[in-house]
């Protein structure tokens, strides 16, 4: 099948998360929800102590492996509760009381993040996004970091606002990274990070599973008197299966996995997702003025495209009259407004030659 080709049945989803995922996926998981590996048994109704899962989570682990580039000195893991449980669930772990973590609040995702976090330790706002209305992301020079702090957290791609760290911030502290907006959509430095997550719905696979990519020796040093369900190295010691995991979930993932190393890799999938956002922000260049971005020109992401135009009711027209051109999902969040074209891996590059051939006819009948 045409790994970028839409079914006539289907229509261009750009939601933010859940989000499209690639059509050759969909195709596998239609028959291995039936009988995978000719066992006569679906995927969903195998144990997760069964050869076949085993299969399914080795491969995944190793097809994980190959993208990300690490090596034995970090733990994959498929964890339950997506990333919303890892703002609790590391500095439970890794911030004691008489400790602080740097954060850099970057949205509503990484506010969240620090809201969860002053439950078990200080937490230093090394960068406040809301007095520019979290329209860009910090330089080196505007990090206030703490020395001797337990971690430093950031998001690297927010979702709501459309903005992206382009590397990863410089501390000497250990570096925790929210990725689940961009997950395996670049290369980056993932060996870089003490822990890096992501909840699966929005690059990965379904919703209701995280990928967690998790230095050793830190989890290790990580506090243990913590329930069970919310020790790294429990789930360490477990491999993913203390105890019944999202077998389905991590079956998705792992079919995503393989479906990136055969579109040829990171660099490979940059690429192609480079081309897709230059689709629509060569728009907005074009037509500024009628249409505003939300994210300063050199903090844009690629996976997350934020604009308005002019007005709310036009706004409103703008959605209602894409919705009727087969393009749904692209109502801003609440907390921006506006309009919202999220583009992940699996979305493909003919969708954003519509949305871009539909923002200059809209632009050109209501400007």
């Amino acid at each position: 099948m045409n790994t970028t080709a839409v079914a006539k049945d289907r229509i261009f989803n750009f939601s933010a998360g859940p989000a499209t995922l690639p059509e050759p996926v969909l195709e596998q998981a239609r028959q291995d929800c039936w009988n995978i590996f000719d066992t006569g048994i679906g995927i969903m109704e195998h144990s997760h102590r069964g050869k076949a899962f085993d299969r399914v989570l080795n491969e995944a682990i190793e097809d994980c492996r190959s993208i990300s580039g690490i090596s034995d000195s970090h733990e994959v893991l498929f964890l339950q509760g997506g990333a919303s449980t890892q703002f609790g669930m590391v500095p439970m772990s890794f911030l004691a009381p008489e400790k602080t973590a740097d954060y850099l609040d970057t949205g509503v995702w990484t506010t969240k993040a620090v809201k969860e976090a002053k439950r078990f330790g200080n937490v230093n706002i090394a960068f406040d996004g809301s007095q520019n209305n979290f329209s860009s992301v910090p330089g080196a020079g505007d990090l206030n970091l703490t020395d001797g702090a337990a971690f430093l957290h950031y998001c690297s791609n927010n979702t709501i606002y459309g903005t992206r760290f382009e590397a990863p911030p410089e501390t000497n502290a250990p570096l925790v990274c929210d990725a689940s907006s961009e997950m395996f959509s670049r290369p980056f430095d993932f060996a870089k990070h003490a822990i890096i997550y992501a909840g699966a719905q929005k690059n990965l696979g379904p919703s209701g599973v995280v990928l967690v990519i998790i230095n050793k020796e830190f989890a290790e040093s990580g506090n243990q008197n913590v329930f069970s369900m919310m020790n790294y190295k429990t789930m360490i010691d477990g491999g993913s299966r203390f105890n019944t995991p999202p077998t389905f979930g991590i079956y998705m993932m792992g079919q995503v996995f393989k479906w990136i190393l055969n579109q040829g890799g990171l660099e490979a999938v940059e690429k192609r997702n480079d081309h897709k956002a230059g689709l629509l922000y060569d728009v907005l260049d074009e037509l500024e003025g009628f249409y505003n971005g939300h994210s300063e020109k050199a903090c844009r992401s690629t996976m997350n495209v934020t604009f308005r135009t002019p007005n709310e009711d036009l706004d409103a027209k703008f959605l209602a009259e894409a919705a009727h051109h087969r393009m749904d999902g692209l109502k801003g969040h609440r907390k921006v407004g506006g309009i919202r074209a999220s583009i992940y891996n699996a979305f493909p590059v003919e969708g954003c030659e519509a949305l871009a051939s539909f923002m200059k006819d809209f632009a050109q009948k209501n400007g």
